[in-house]
């Protein structure tokens, strides 16, 4: 079942031309946008945990409230800005928003002095920035594309989404070998990539209304419409599902963090971890779109999740060696190729254009409460316990997770077909 105002028939006139060809021009420079974007972030993503633990002196608990709050504090941002920019019809304002803000934040750290507060605050903020710009940014994508060829569309920004994630790491890595415990240079060089993406967003990106009215013309989209969505049963099933599964999802700072310690792993090569999970996602990221497209979307999702909990059991090796660490890095990388841009894809097709944003919006912000909560709770539990009894709680309730959504899944197919 299709809510999506978009003309079905039109759908299936695609040319056959090459990947990136098939695809609208917003999708490709909204693709380059989040790249430099990524490069900026991912720098400072990939050495947070080792400064955040090592050089500010967390402890894991403190940590675990960080990341979860690094994690969750989109949250109720994400559903303003999906309101706002639906309400419009201004998404590409609205993105730009969000990409300012990140901007900003990468100078601050610069500035700020070298204690948690101003630390934790400036990422916070990039967080805050996140927020406001996923969702407008989705939206556009969804409204810029075919609905047969959603994942394939989301497949190629997230393929682009994550080059930058892949060279921020190799960056800060760089960085800091040429000038050892300068984590300043780090935040300044993520300043300028920022400003790149930022640029390329205002000269090349142009809003997308689906009916073809003005941006800018007010439309008849509030939080209790939005709210209204949840009676149509495969956005709800999508909702539940998404925020069940991400309740039992470990964060990649954690997993990282498990891997480095449990295998010795010296702590100046801890970025390149991030690099290694960032190329699988890239190598894979389109073709799972496809994959998505043509198999099933739902299927993907699921099967992503699986590849999540061979991940979990990679972890709980005693001393896990080279090929362990590289087998946890792809597993992961996979795990978000057949996931990140696949629930986008589920979300965006199953929306009326008029509420495109705002439906994606409470998706994602269920399920950033949900990655808050998550990891709050890792965190306690490694404190309570250890890393290997709270990679343990966090698998068996993922199986459980997994077998349930499967289970509703295949229940409202059958329903569907009847």
């Amino acid at each position: 079942m299709y809510l999506s105002g978009r003309d079905a028939a039109a759908d299936e006139a695609v040319p056959t031309r090459a990947v990136w060809r098939r695809v609208d021009r917003n999708v490709a420079f909204l693709g380059l946008t989040s790249l430099f974007t990524d490069v900026s972030s991912e720098m400072i993503t990939a050495i947070a945990p080792i400064y955040l633990t090592t050089v500010l002196g967390l402890t894991a608990m403190q940590f675990g409230l960080v990341d979860g709050l690094y994690q969750g504090v989109t949250a109720l941002l994400r559903t303003a800005s999906g309101l706002v920019a639906d309400r419009r019809g201004r998404h590409k304002e609205a993105a730009f928003a969000g990409y300012a803000l990140a901007a900003v934040c990468k100078l601050v750290l610069f500035i700020a002095p070298s204690t948690p507060a101003p630390v934790v605050g400036s990422l916070l903020l990039d967080r805050v920035g996140k927020g406001i710009r996923v969702v407008p940014r989705d939206a556009l994508i969804t409204l810029s594309s075919r609905r047969s060829q959603l994942g394939e569309a989301f497949g190629v920004h997230r393929a682009l989404d994550t080059a930058g994630a892949l060279l921020g790491p190799i960056v800060a890595f760089l960085l800091l070998a040429a000038v050892p415990g300068r984590y300043d240079a780090v935040f300044l060089t993520s300043f300028c990539a920022a400003v790149l993406g930022l640029s390329i967003l205002v000269l090349f990106v142009q809003n997308r209304v689906a009916d073809g009215a003005a941006p800018g013309t007010p439309r008849p989209v509030s939080l209790r419409s939005a709210m209204g969505l949840l009676r149509e049963p495969e956005f709800r099933l999508l909702m539940v599902a998404g925020t069940v599964l991400a309740l039992v999802t470990i964060g990649d700072a954690f997993v990282y963090l498990v891997l480095q310690r449990r295998s010795d792993l010296d702590a100046r090569f801890f970025p390149l971890l991030y690099v290694g999970t960032a190329f699988v996602f890239l190598a894979l990221a389109i073709p799972a779109g496809r994959l998505a497209d043509r198999y099933g979307r739902q299927w993907t999702f699921l099967a992503g999740y699986v590849l999540l909990l061979g991940a979990y059991l990679v972890l709980l090796l005693p001393a896990p060696g080279f090929v362990a660490v590289t087998a946890c890095l792809v597993l992961l990388g996979a795990y978000y190729a057949a996931t990140d841009g696949v629930l986008m894809a589920l979300a965006g097709a199953t929306l009326p254009a008029s509420h495109v944003g705002s439906g994606i919006a409470l998706i994602t912000t269920a399920i950033a409460l949900a990655r808050l909560a998550a990891a709050v709770m890792f965190g306690a539990l490694w404190s309570w316990g250890g890393p290997e009894r709270a990679v343990l709680v966090f698998g068996l309730g993922l199986v459980v997770a997994v077998l349930a959504t499967a289970a509703a899944v295949r229940g409202l197919t059958q329903d569907s077909d009847a």
